[in-house]
């Protein structure tokens, strides 16, 4: 499976669902497995600063494999990464609310959201997650039926 831009306005859509159920201004960013950005979306009233950082975050999570979140506390002072939100141009992001799209164990993309605390663009972005999710079960199903001979459409 390959992000394509129907999928990522698909996951766009979730994750402002969630966005908007918590009552949050969220940018919301899409990247595929080049860590190239597919689509993206500013809420109403969300910070123009978060534009740049959704998009990062999503690259780092592509980039380095590995939700964003994982990189705080590895990043600070005295521990093996310090001073990796530095290199890359200073796109490698460090707060969370990246996190790679997976099938299996494949990554497929990636997806970044800023605007709300760190907790709060994880917990959007897991929405995102979770659509993703049921799309693929939808398609494995769907596939299926079609080799059981059993797809009625």
């Amino acid at each position: 499976m390959k992000i394509t831009l129907d999928i990522a306005k698909f996951l766009l859509e979730a994750a402002e669902k969630k966005a908007k159920e918590m009552g949050l201004a969220e940018n919301i960013a899409i990247v595929d497995d080049g860590a190239n950005l597919v689509a993206f979306h500013r809420m109403d009233h969300a910070k123009i600063g978060g534009i740049d950082i959704s998009q990062n975050k999503a690259w780092t999570s592509v980039a380095l494999q590995m939700p964003t979140s994982n990189l705080s506390e590895a990043a600070q002072p005295g521990h093996p990464s310090f001073g990796i939100n530095t290199t890359n141009h200073g796109r490698v992001v460090i707060l969370g609310g990246g996190i790679p799209l997976k099938v299996g164990d494949t990554i497929i993309g990636g997806i970044g959201v800023s605007g709300g605390t760190s907790q709060q663009d994880i917990e959007v972005a897991n929405a995102a997650i979770q659509a993703l999710e049921r799309l693929i079960q939808h398609n494995q199903a769907r596939y299926l039926s079609y080799q059981t001979g059993s797809n009625q459409s």
